[in-house]
Order: C-alpha cells, then sequence, then structure tokens
C-alpha cells in the first residue's frame, strides 16, 4: 500500500497555512484537525492574534504523518500518540541511554501505562482477528 508520503501533494512554499488550506492539502476535514490537535500534542499550530489557527509546515508533515498512522497501518490515537513520542524522544535522546526509572506500582503514571497498553493490546487483536 501506497504511503501518505508517497501521495502527499507538494506544499506550497510558504510559511503559515489556514486550517481550510492544510485540509485540503491533506484531505481531511478541519474538525478533524482540530480533534487531532487536541489529541496529539506534538500537533501544535500557532493562534494569530484574531484567533485562527495558522499551520507550519512541519505542522502539516505531523498531519500526514498522524493520517497515515491511523489509516495505512491501523493505529489507535493513543498508540499513534505514543508511537510519534517516542519517535520525537528516540531523536531527541543522547547516544546514551538513561536508565529507566522505576515507577511504583500504584502510582497515576503506572495505570496509564497499563490502560495503554491494553488498548495497544486490544488494537493488536483486532488486526489478527482481520486476518
Amino acid at each position: 500500500m501506497a504511503s501518505a508520503a508517497q501521495t502527499a501533494p507538494e506544499i506550497p512554499d510558504k510559511s503559515l497555512f489556514t486550517i481550510a488550506e492544510v485540509a485540503r492539502l491533506t484531505s481531511t476535514k478541519p474538525f478533524v484537525l482540530r480533534f487531532w490537535q487536541s489529541e496529539f500534542p506534538m500537533l501544535q499550530p500557532v493562534k494569530a492574534p484574531n484567533g485562527r489557527r495558522l499551520y507550519r509546515r512541519e505542522d502539516i508533515e505531523m498531519v500526514f504523518e498522524i493520517k497515515r498512522l491511523l489509516y495505512e497501518e491501523g493505529f489507535t490515537i493513543a498508540g499513534a500518540r505514543k508511537h510519534l513520542s517516542n519517535q520525537g524522544n528516540a531523536s531527541a535522546a543522547a547516544p546514551e541511554e538513561a536508565p529507566a526509572k522505576h515507577v511504583p506500582a500504584n502510582s497515576r503514571a503506572h495505570q496509564k501505562f497499563l490502560l495503554d497498553l491494553h488498548e495497544e493490546l486490544l488494537a493488536i487483536l483486532t488486526l489478527l482477528e482481520r486476518e
């Protein structure tokens, strides 16, 4: 299957884009873009003084990547968010990895981790049942 990057139209040579322009470029509805903005912290368009969202080139590339993960790769929202944040952490990490922190079993972080893991496993199970 072709990836979104291969079928993505050329992004015009300008610095800021309105949500309507991004919706047209990415073939995504504006309400979906607003929802993704609330779900993916790495997708943060700037707000103009009049309150309109203005997307930068890297925001548009992130929209294409989110769309690819969700629609082509079959990721859940939580799974795509985790994948993208791990990619960001991996590219920003120093060559020497920091030791893993011990998370107490009853902490909120541990509960969130287990819930995310549960959701990921359900998504994998769904994908396996399709085959």
